[in-house]
């Protein structure tokens, strides 16, 4: 398993948990702008 650098200054893709909108981004979004649900990095793995 890769870890990914949170503190770069790549854009990186977030997917929604809740309604899939996915967004890049330099900064991690704390929620979505569409549903307010809570956001991921697609490049971390699912455990």
């Amino acid at each position: 398993m890769r870890d990914v650098d949170q503190g770069g200054d790549e854009e990186s893709p977030y997917e929604c948990f809740e309604c899939g909108n996915i967004i890049i981004t330099e900064k991690n979004p704390d929620q979505c702008p569409d549903c307010g649900g809570t956001m991921r990095n697609r490049r971390m793995p699912l455990e």
